[in-house]
């Protein structure tokens, strides 16, 4: 019986050598046991679910974190928790924005603090309320969705959103900008990094961008 116990340890052995070294030329194949840990080491269903949102963003690590710009005049503090911007007579084409906020290496990050504020469509920003401006946090995927207007043109700009973004404790602060519009390239504060993907076949338009922090 002791024999036999030995036997068995030492062949236990070898195959846990064998794994941990990888297969070499002369030893036999390790199908079998990667099958196995594969099984045992499946990711759960969270890990999964995590997987396949980060899959989903299109994102590769390590990705380039955001442009941040200057804040510009009109940032008003305070602002309300408001994810829904675009109300009844705002001026604009109506947008949705989705997307989502992550690290560099592409993990979603769940209660990122978007705070956005712009003008409406003529170009035209409520500095005595709050109109179009507003803040949310993402889901647990690091999700986020606005429902807004496409703003206006106003001399010396070009169409865009500003935005401040707060992970952990730390902001940063940019603006995202609009394909397709010729006063892109006359202005000084615009980045072709901060451009939203948008699609104007729906209605309402809607765009996504993904909000890369160094988090």
């Amino acid at each position: 019986m002791m024999t036999r116990m030995r036997f068995v340890a030492a062949t236990v052995l070898s195959v846990l050598i064998v794994g941990c070294a990888g297969p070499t030329a002369n030893a036999p194949s390790a199908t079998p046991l990667a099958s196995t840990i594969a099984s045992s080491s499946a990711p759960s269903s969270s890990a999964a679910a995590t997987q396949a949102t980060t899959a989903a963003l299109a994102c590769t690590a390590p990705a380039a974190a955001l442009v941040e710009l200057t804040e510009g005049p009109y940032y008003k503090a305070n602002p309300p928790q408001n994810a829904t911007l675009r109300t009844a007579g705002v001026a604009g084409t109506p947008l949705t924005l989705t997307g989502n906020v992550v690290s560099q290496s592409c993990q979603p990050i769940a209660n990122a603090k978007l705070d956005f504020w712009q003008a409406d469509g003529n170009g035209n920003y409520d500095n005595s309320g709050y109109t179009l401006r507003g803040w949310l946090l993402t889901d647990a995927n690091g999700a986020y969705r606005l429902e807004t207007v496409i703003p206006g043109l106003y001399p010396g700009r070009t169409e865009h959103i500003h935005f401040k973004v707060t992970v952990n404790g730390t902001t940063y602060t940019s603006q995202l900008f609009f394909p397709g519009v010729s006063q892109n390239e006359g202005d000084s504060i615009y980045s072709a990094q901060m451009l939203v993907k948008l699609n104007t076949a729906t209605s309402p338009v809607t765009g996504t961008f993904t909000f890369v922090v160094k988090a």
